[in-house]
């Protein structure tokens, strides 16, 4: 539609420095002036004929007409409030559209669209509040849910790039990542002093993608982080608009570079085996690919409905109990709070999450049965750490499924009866009239739960930081 509005402009800009009326140049042309009104407003499309025998009328070049750029100032700006107007986010306010007819100035046509601009850098702003967050994510995980958590064209993608690299089998290595962005055009920089707020950075018009120099033990951590980096440029993604649509994209990137790191085919080849042998193990599926706990079990997800047959749910936990991140579609019921999110809610005590942190010996899964009011599910859970803090990451399956999985043999085993508040979250009636009334604490409060997110162009990140890091790090020749 923009492009037909800057045709139908150059169309009427012509038209004018020849002096002439519509209905004198539809004479000439043999159509009707009220159908050249049209084509000008950006309503309708010239036969390439039409055109043609326009730009003949007009003594210009057809190319003149078909110039992307808009002919003047006050084009550009009447496309830029056509566009603004044609918006859902104008729609849902409910005003009336104005038309920048010959009577309306510059100054007032220049102040509409700055007005627009406001509007649109104010919703932006407003998308990063912790609410429209949450919301957004329940929607996807609840969309993911319906999709099995299985992505095929995002697989095809993948596949089909890493194949182009010649890699054949094993470990994605650094040098083959690397011949996936020179394919791009771009070159993978290694800095110390990225933005605070980004993973990395794409500088797009000096081709370059900078990287944090640190990496976790493999190397999978930059390798993951570039793989999102050209994922973005792959699958074309723009500027998000809405806060859903940045996760959208996150989650995107995210399983791009999973599927390059542990492709679809030799994926599916190991695991069948594993199935075959009934002996599915997250460790061993991690250490054929070189990658970290989290990133095999949540690729597992990706594939152990669609390719094996399998339903099953993925937790990673906090030690304090909380949910950071959650999958299910093997009727698992995760804790969730009114709005249907389950970010920050707390699981049972009972459940293998939980119970994995007690452990002494934390370099083996730990296996246990848990009875939950909706069946019996067989879970495997491995700690991690990371800088500030441990997690537990979780796969579990129903009780029937379990003969697939290592540690099926387990005699670990608890019951959970959540969302009942006596399971677990109720003081035993001792301790509580010992010491009911007679205590007072001091929370420990999370800074990040009031901070708002940076308000960017990109979600978290802030512009200021990422301009002045650009323009520090660009080629000197290209300033």
């Amino acid at each position: 539609m923009s492009d037909l509005m800057i045709l139908g402009q150059r169309i009427r800009h012509f038209r004018t420095e020849a002096d002439l009326t519509l209905d004198q140049l539809g004479e000439r042309v043999g159509v009707a002036g009220s159908q050249l009104s049209l084509m000008e407003n950006g309503k309708r499309e010239p036969r390439i004929g039409l055109l043609t025998g326009i730009a003949e009328a007009l003594g210009v070049p057809l190319a003149a007409l078909l110039d992307e750029s808009p002919p003047t100032e006050r084009a550009a700006l009447e496309v830029e409030l056509e566009r603004a107007q044609r918006s859902t986010l104008y729609g849902s306010l409910g005003l009336p559209v104005v038309r920048p007819g010959r009577s309306m100035s510059d100054e007032v046509l220049a102040s509409l669209v700055g007005l627009h601009r406001e509007l649109v850098a104010r919703e932006r702003r407003t998308i990063a509040t912790p609410e429209e967050a949450r919301r957004a994510n329940t929607e996807l995980r609840l969309h993911m849910r319906t999709l099995d958590n299985h992505l095929p064209e995002i697989e095809e993608l993948a596949e089909r790039t890493v194949r182009e690299t010649g890699h054949v089998s094993g470990a994605l290595t650094h040098r083959e990542v690397e011949v996936m962005a020179t394919r791009l055009g771009f070159e993978l920089v290694y800095v110390h002093d990225l933005p605070h707020s980004a993973r990395s950075v794409t500088d797009l018009e000096n081709g370059r993608i900078y990287l944090p120099p640190a990496s976790i033990p493999g190397g999978h951590g930059l390798r993951s982080m570039a793989l999102q980096a050209i994922a973005h440029r792959l699958l074309g993604h723009e500027v998000p608009s809405t806060y859903a649509q940045f996760l959208q994209q996150r989650l995107e990137i995210n399983y791009f570079a999973a599927a390059c790191l542990m492709p679809r085919t030799q994926s599916i080849s190991f695991l069948a085996q594993a199935k075959a042998d009934r002996n599915i193990a997250v460790e061993d599926f991690r250490d054929a690919f070189g990658v970290t706990h989290e990133a095999a079990a949540l690729r597992f997800t990706n594939l152990a409905t669609a390719h094996l047959d399998l339903t099953l749910h993925f937790l990673r936990v906090g030690d304090d109990g909380a949910v950071y991140k959650a999958y299910e579609n093997d009727g698992l019921r995760l804790p969730v709070d009114v709005t249907g999110s389950v970010e920050g809610q707390l699981v049972c005590r009972n459940v293998a999450a939980r119970r994995a942190f007690a452990r002494t010996t934390r370099t083996t899964e730990y296996y246990q049965y848990t009875d939950t009011p909706d069946g019996t599910f067989w879970e495997s859970t491995q700690i991690g750490s990371s800088s500030t803090d441990e997690y537990s990451i979780t796969v579990g399956v129903p009780f029937a499924q379990a003969k697939f999985f290592r540690g099926r043999e387990t005699t670990e085993r608890r019951v959970s009866t959540c969302p009942d508040p006596s399971c677990c979250k109720r003081p035993d009636g001792s301790l509580g009239r010992r010491w009911g009334g007679k205590v007072w604490t001091s929370a420990k409060l999370h800074a990040h739960i009031l901070s708002p997110l940076p308000s960017g162009t990109f979600p978290g990140v802030d512009d200021q930081e990422l301009y002045a890091f650009l323009e520090e790090h660009a080629p000197r020749a290209a300033q």
